[in-house]
């Protein structure tokens, strides 16, 4: 998994996945700058004691993955309509056997309450895990300069999506399907927005060893695959048309697939498209009526400016600089964040509309942490240190 938002990760909270440091949920997303970490890198190196708590925290938690094995798509029980394993597959999580037929399709729909079934694909529940521990290694492995973590990083990337006996297929034509519904939706799109970290993950690793320059060729060439498919399926073209944060999360993933295998006119034609979105989505108080809609709308609301934070950040690499743009009806990324703080800081309770389960307030530190970088808001990062108390001096968020 801003997830400052889009050079991807502090790592986050996924499952029973824990380690010691605060993690971020999955649906939060940290993207690198790179500029800041080699800065980071420097005062490391001089064993800087503002940081080095949290780097020998990281390189604690990057030992303890070199013992997590690969995992790849191959490791579905049932297979996708396909009769390919190698199709990604995972069942919509808010889609419920109807109790009123006898076999329970169609599936219906409970909004916010996920569906347990869904664990029987384990796809999606391997990939963000794997993205998360990709990035976390790299990490560990840019610092540290130990190839024993980009060795263990290059395998993990290579199980996944290189090798012919376990590699997944770039296309989604199975995401989040609904039985005797549909076999696969647009809206399981936003289930590869966890390839962000990946890519991250590989630009730290590429000066190692372990990351050659054929994989570095074979990935980008997968990636533009992939990207194609994105742009070309009706499933793709559903998904970049949907209006709210899945449209947004599309954007933000082809716009990293965009860079990442050097397409620039590509990249600044999608933060046009995405800056064309926060001109219809966004209200004039600086929210998102389609995720205040759901029933967890503090979590949607910010979900989707998750995905504007991972687009800004990366729009610092094209033509247009998302942080400081204006639309001709008065809209911005600056008036979303205004419009979020004092609810991402406690100052005022969430009243915006339903959330139906407890929101997790360290979800919200990357979006602090870009409102200090970019607008800066120093009461932001305060915040963040009073709400992780002890932990503070060894959150990952201290090295990005």
């Amino acid at each position: 998994m801003y997830r400052k938002i889009i050079g991807l990760l502090f790592v986050f909270l996924v499952g029973q996945n824990l380690v010691a440091q605060i993690k971020l949920s999955k649906s939060d997303i940290v993207i690198l700058d790179f500029k800041t970490l080699a800065q980071k890198k420097k005062e490391i190196q001089a064993k800087d004691p503002a940081l080095y708590p949290a780097y020998l925290q990281l390189l604690n938690d990057a030992d303890k993955l070199l013992n997590y094995l690969p995992v790849s798509v191959m490791g579905k029980t049932d297979f996708p309509p396909s009769g390919d394993k190698h199709d990604y597959m995972s069942l919509a999580p808010y889609w419920w056997p109807n109790p009123a037929t006898t076999n329970g399709l169609p599936y219906i729909r409970k909004d916010g309450e996920i569906n347990p079934e869904v664990k029987n694909y384990p796809d999606k529940e391997h990939m963000p895990v794997l993205c998360e521990h990709i990035n976390l290694l790299a990490l560990a492995y840019y610092f540290s300069q130990d190839e024993k973590y980009a060795a263990h990083a290059s395998k993990l990337i290579q199980v996944w999506f290189l090798d012919p006996a376990t590699k997944m297929n770039p296309n989604l034509k199975y995401g989040q399907a609904v039985k005797g519904v549909v076999e696969g939706r647009a809206e399981g799109l936003i289930d590869t927005r966890q390839f962000i970290f990946v890519i991250d993950g590989i630009n730290l690793i590429k000066t190692s060893k372990y990351w050659t320059a054929q994989n570095q060729k074979e990935m980008k060439a997968w990636f533009a695959v992939f990207l194609n498919w994105l742009q070309t399926s009706d499933i793709g073209k559903d998904e970049m048309n949907a209006p709210n944060n899945h449209g947004v999360w599309y954007d933000a993933q082809t716009l990293a697939i965009a860079l990442y295998i050097d397409s620039s006119n590509l990249a600044n034609k999608i933060v046009q498209r995405a800056a064309n979105r926060l001109d219809v989505q966004q209200d004039n108080k600086g929210f998102f009526p389609l995720e205040l809609a759901r029933t967890t709308s503090f979590h949607y609301s910010v979900f989707i400016l998750n995905a504007f934070n991972v687009i800004a950040q990366l729009s610092e690499k094209t033509s247009i600089n998302l942080w400081q743009l204006k639309t001709s009806s008065g809209k911005s990324l600056s008036k979303a964040f205004d419009a979020m703080m004092p609810y991402l800081t406690k100052k005022k309770e969430w009243n915006g509309g339903q959330q139906i389960r407890p929101y997790s307030y360290p979800d919200g530190y990357p979006i602090l942490l870009s409102a200090r970088t970019k607008y800066h808001c120093e009461p932001c990062f305060d915040f963040i240190k009073s709400d992780a108390k002890q932990q503070y001096k060894t959150l990952l968020l201290n090295l990005l």
